[in-house]
């Protein structure tokens, strides 16, 4: 069973692509709201965890999902966690692996994947150029391959991340800061005139917190629930959702599954 959450698709690439190769269960984390989440495996079933990295953490969505989770039997399964970034992912998997042991879970090895940039929320930050994006989901491929190959077989003790020359810096530091101050929507706004009314970014929103009003305008919540994964902006046909200023001009991207 795979547990994964996504936002612009780069971490359901992955996990659809292991799943399919594996034979094994997928389950959408964002999809599950019970106040305790409860699954049963089967015997020699793995476990799998697939998340994209928020600010050198594990999204919030993701942490408070395994806050809830509760599985029947969770001894004897292999266990294993994967996590998608555009560049370094500091002590992500640390933290993590800490957040599942509180839950009597053992990670028996973990696998960082290097993907097309998607944050734009920062004015030094922006997706990567056609050929960057192209090299990045290559060699994520290839990468992949290799570590669907080492789950299959079961193998512990694997470390595969790219943890970046300051990792406690970029999680602890930089991580609260992004944690504190950078989660929010209320910069998110639409331009009017280049909005078409599709509904697109409501049904891309992975926390449903886009609503449409009478006139089929986005408006975003402004209750808690949103995590600037930035799904929204991205998947917009027309480039019409900003986020403030610090998007103006800056590009688009999101995983297509149907290329």
């Amino acid at each position: 069973m795979i547990f994964y959450f996504s936002g612009t698709g780069n971490t359901r690439w992955a996990a659809t692509s292991i799943a399919r190769h594996l034979g094994e269960t997928l389950v959408d984390i964002s999809k599950d709201d019970r106040p305790e989440a409860t699954y049963t495996l089967a015997d020699g079933e793995r476990i799998g965890f697939c998340f994209p990295v928020h600010g050198w953490r594990p999204p919030m969505i993701y942490r408070k999902f395994i806050e809830r989770l509760n599985i029947n039997n969770p001894t004897n399964h292999y266990c294993y966690a994967l996590c998608t970034a555009g560049d370094d992912i500091g002590e992500t998997m640390k933290i993590f692996r800490n957040d599942l042991a509180a839950r009597g879970i053992r990670l028996d090895s973990s696998f960082s994947l290097i993907m097309p940039e998607s944050y734009v929320g920062l004015p030094f930050m922006d997706v990567d150029t056609p050929k960057k994006e192209k090299s990045k989901k290559s060699k994520a491929a290839d990468d992949l391959k290799r570590f669907i190959r080492i789950i299959k077989e079961r193998q512990k003790g694997i470390e595969e991340l790219t943890t970046g020359h300051w990792p406690r810096i970029n999680s602890r530091l930089l991580g609260g800061v992004f944690t504190k101050y950078l989660i929010t929507d209320k910069p998110f706004h639409v331009t009017s005139d280049k909005c078409i009314r599709c509904g697109k970014c409501a049904k891309a929103c992975p926390v449903n917190n886009i609503a449409l009003d009478a006139n089929n305008s986005p408006q975003w919540r402004n209750d808690g629930s949103c995590l600037a994964c930035f799904s929204c902006y991205h998947h917009c046909p027309t480039h019409a959702i900003e986020y403030g200023r610090r998007t103006k001009n800056k590009g688009q991207y999101y995983y297509d599954m149907k290329k």
